[in-house]
């Protein structure tokens, strides 16, 4: 297993669909966020649909996942500009429903939809993309993302983590939702605790002491998987919320950033941020105001993250 090292880059080109995430637009993309922001890490996020938050059943081989050859040509082109890869293939809904809600019963009921069943789904999609990981030399993969109705199952997700070290032989975590560090109890079985911080401006400081107790009880690294604000009005106050388009507003994100990375780097403990996101595709500059989203590209917030990541 690789030792945990600081991380500090994106997740680039999230769920985006089968020929979108290896062209020429793309790379030259992935180039910028490199050298605009200082980044040594990029987390690619394949990802899979299943019908609704009860389905049994995941579909990773649909144009919404983008191709193996596809994934494996940017990982290694990532590779090849000194950039360190994870790879989190991650489920969504088709109908829309947020992932944090695929639930079951928590016993099994004849006629009705089972964990036992959606489980080995998972896991046959996790597997796919951890061998696609320890073939190309990944340096991390992170098993899901804001499962936050799945947590609990222990017993399953120790199972699901065991598997994916039969295959793959890096680093292995989880990216918990936020506020929900504390309620997942299986982190001793992942080499690294992740989750996504999207804390409102002005309440990091407390966040970070909730966190912190979690760090210390399983004494592991930790490194935010997921974080960042949108560029619109109040985003800083709601970060999670992507559904925001309420005007723009890029300096209350730049604010956002100062606080969320001042109150990082009076904690020695936290390994590094992964920011959401870097688009495949780069829009003009000039145009920066009018993009009301979680992206930084030619925004105040860019300069903030690259002397962070610099420093």
């Amino acid at each position: 297993m690789k030792t945990f090292e600081p991380v500090k880059g994106f997740s680039f080109a999230p769920f985006v669909p089968a020929g979108r995430i290896n062209t020429e637009e793309a790379k030259k993309s992935l180039l910028a966020m490199k050298e605009r922001t200082a980044s040594n890490f990029v987390i690619l996020v394949p990802m899979a649909l299943q019908e609704n938050c009860i389905a049994e059943s995941i579909d990773f081989t649909s144009p919404a996942t983008m191709k193996d050859e596809e994934l494996i040509d940017m990982i290694r082109y990532a590779h090849s500009i000194g950039l360190r890869t994870a790879i989190k293939p991650t489920v969504n809904c088709r109908d829309g429903m947020w992932r944090g809600h695929i639930h079951f019963f928590d016993e099994d009921v004849p006629c009705e939809p089972k964990w036992s069943k959606w489980f080995p789904s998972y896991t046959a999609f996790q597997l796919h993309f951890a061998r696609i990981a320890e073939q190309e030399n990944c340096y991390m993969f992170i098993a899901g993302c804001e499962m936050v109705m799945a947590d609990h199952r222990d017993q399953e997700w120790r199972q699901l983590i065991a598997d994916i070290r039969k295959v793959y032989s890096g680093i292995v975590t989880y990216n918990c939702d936020k506020y929900q560090e504390h309620n997942v109890h299986w982190w001793d079985c992942c080499d690294v605790i992740s989750s996504s911080g999207y804390y409102p401006i002005g309440k990091w400081e407390q966040e970070l002491d909730r966190i912190e107790k979690v760090v210390k009880a399983f004494d592991k690294p930790f490194f935010f998987a997921e974080t960042g604000c949108m560029s619109t009005v109040d985003s800083n106050t709601v970060p999670n919320d992507w559904s925001m388009r309420t005007g723009s507003d890029l300096k209350g994100q730049a604010d956002w950033y100062e606080d969320m990375l001042a109150a990082c780097d009076r904690r020695p403990w936290v390994g590094g941020e992964v920011f959401w996101s870097w688009g495949d595709q780069l829009y003009p500059v000039g145009q920066a105001e009018e993009q009301m989203n979680y992206e930084v590209y030619g925004k105040p917030a860019e300069e903030i993250v690259k002397r962070h990541f610099e420093r």
